[in-house]
This record gives structure tokens, sequence and C-alpha cells, in this order.
């Protein structure tokens, strides 16, 4: 079996670095996707990359320092999840193929409907999840066995509240699907249109529930959210340097080349490589990258990019701050402050 990675999506706005590479608890988003296929045995791994696709290619290469080999597809216009199924065939041949977007996170892995979809090798197979707005979200109406038996993108009237959460099963099958729908209203090859064409056409589509804890993380408080729930699984690994006047409090990761000095670290959080934790407060939730400043200041339940600086701040909180970006003032904050951005508040 292989993989088709989708990561041709927008950037955040303000940010330079594409979405799929933002680090969450200091690794990037496509990171625990690429993990979590390994991790049930997947390790030819087809990336679809857009305009961010040089950034991605620098930091993963050939895949092989995670176990895995990384081949990267271009696709030059968004034209839809089914657009990149058919721009991979040449990658992806007769094989079966798991289609995994780029930007989610599914903190428990994806071993269940894998072993599933091993054992019962239906034409298609989705994850889904109950959401309490269906009509932002591709629907898939189900019956008593779980057969899908009808499918549509963002409804205005849902008749369920089973949203595909992008994890897709395939077999060879869903290259005739793709190859005969037209583009929808948005003027996208729909991979909802395409399974839709599979029930139709008699294939065998099943749906299972993902009980596990799942994010698409295309909003600021999205990502935040996804770096509470996986900071919860840190455990204390001190490789730098922390000083007598200095108290960890809970699980508190200190990368190699990192100094907290006269400061208080409350965990779960991480200190990145080569970081300076001065005369200041980390609180639970943070994650801060590499190379970075933290002087004075007091930041909880963050994510501070690498090099960033933040100085004489009196509270952080909820916020994300970009890379190389510079954060000076004396009161408390919410931010989100793009890369290389230099912001001075007044007191």
């Amino acid at each position: 079996m292989k993989a088709l990675v989708l990561s041709a999506g927008v950037r955040p706005a303000g940010y330079s670095l594409p979405r799929h590479i933002v680090p969450i608890a200091n690794k990037p988003v496509l990171e625990y996707v690429v993990e979590n296929l390994r991790d049930v045995g997947i390790t030819e791994i087809g990336i679809v990359v857009g305009t961010g696709g040089q950034e991605i290619s620098e930091l993963f290469g050939d895949g092989s320092y995670l176990g895995v080999s990384i081949t990267y597809i271009q696709q030059d216009v968004p034209l839809g999840l089914a657009h990149c199924v058919r721009i991979a065939r040449p990658f992806l041949g007769d094989d079966d193929f798991v289609m995994y977007l780029g930007d989610n996170v599914l903190a428990d892995g994806i071993g269940q409907i894998a072993d599933e979809f091993a054992r019962l090798r239906p034409s298609a197979q989705v994850l889904v999840d109950k959401v309490e707005d269906p009509r932002l979200y591709g629907v898939a109406e189900v019956d008593e066995n779980s057969r899908v038996t009808r499918l549509i993108e963002h409804p205005q009237e849902p008749r369920s509240d089973l949203a595909m959460i992008g994890v897709y099963f395939f077999t060879p099958a869903i290259h005739a699907a793709v190859d005969a729908i037209e583009p929808s209203w948005r003027g996208e090859f729909e991979i909802t249109d395409a399974l839709q064409w599979l029930v139709t056409h008699s294939g065998d589509v099943r749906a299972r529930v993902y009980s596990g804890f799942w994010k698409d993380t295309g909003r600021v408080e999205d990502v935040l959210e996804c770096n509470r729930e996986l900071l919860m699984g840190l455990r204390t690994d001190i490789q730098g340097i922390v000083d007598s006047e200095s108290r960890l409090i809970g699980e508190v990761v200190v990368e190699e080349g990192a100094r907290v000095v006269r400061s208080c670290i409350v965990g779960p959080a991480i200190i990145g490589a080569g970081t300076l934790v001065e005369e200041s407060i980390v609180g639970p939730y943070t994650s801060i990258g590499a190379d970075c400043r933290i002087t004075e200041s007091g930041v909880a339940d963050s994510i501070v990019l690498n090099e960033a600086s933040v100085h004489n701040v009196s509270g952080i909180e909820t916020s994300l701050i970009g890379r190389r970006a510079r954060v000076g003032s004396a009161r408390q904050h919410r931010l989100v402050v793009g890369d290389g951005a230099h912001v001075e508040l007044a007191a």
C-alpha cells in the first residue's frame, strides 16, 4: 500500500510558512502525518505540493530520516482532492493507497481503520466523525452496517452529522471514479463526487467513526488546541542547561543547547534547541521553538516559532508568534504575530 499526502493548500494569514509545516509541540504537522503512515507500515509516500513545495521538500528531503521514501508531486493549480488523485496516478499505479490531508492532526493514529480496510478491502473506506455543523464538510450518510449510501459536499440541509475528516483508503477502483466526474460548482474535482460515483455504480464504500482527537489546523485556534493535546503526552527530558535558581514544574522538555536562567517553566511545555529563557515564566501548554529569546516575560498556552524574541511582556497567552518576530511590551496580550514582525506594544 502507498500513501498520497495532500499539502498544496494555503498559508496561515501573515505567515510565509506553509500551514502543513507549522510546528505543533515543536514538530511540523506533516511530520505527524508521515509518522502515522509509517506506523501502519506504509513507507512509499507521495506528497502533493503547491507553491510551498520547495520548503516542504527542503524540510523532509527523500524521507529517509523518518524511515520512508517520499516522492513530490506538483499541483500547479488547486483543482480539488480528486484532481490530486488524477495527477498522482503515475506514482500510485494499481496499488491500494491511503489519501491523507496534510494539515490534519489525528493524535491516536490511523491503525484501526488501516486494519479494517486490510481485512474487508471495500472499494473505499472513509474516516468520519460527528460534527456540530455538517454544512462545513463533506458529509456521509450510512446504513446500519456502516456502508455509505450517499455523500454530499457542504450540504445546505444535511441529513447526517458524519463529516469526512481527511483520511481515505482506496483500492484502484477510485481511478475510474475520478476520471468520470465533472468539476463541482466550486470549479473543483471533489473527492466526495468520486466516492458518490462509486456508490452509484455499486461500489462498496464504508465509513468508520474516529474515536480519538483530530483537528484540521487551518485556523490559529485549531493549531493552539492541537498544541495543547499533543503536549499532554510529553515526558520530562532535560538536554539543555537549567540553572539552580530556576524551577521546572510538571512535564518539561529542554532541548539540547537551550538555557533556562532564573526562570520557572510549568509543564507541559517544551523549550527548543538553542533557546534562552531568562527571568521569565513559561506557563503550561507552551511550545518555544529553536533559537528563541524569552526574557523578563511571561508566556503561556502559546506557540513561539524559531528565532523569535519576547522581551518585557508581562503575559502572553493563547498566542502564535511567527519566525524571527520580535515582541516587546509591559502588559498582557493575546497575539498573532506574523513572521519577521516587530511589535512594541504600549504599556
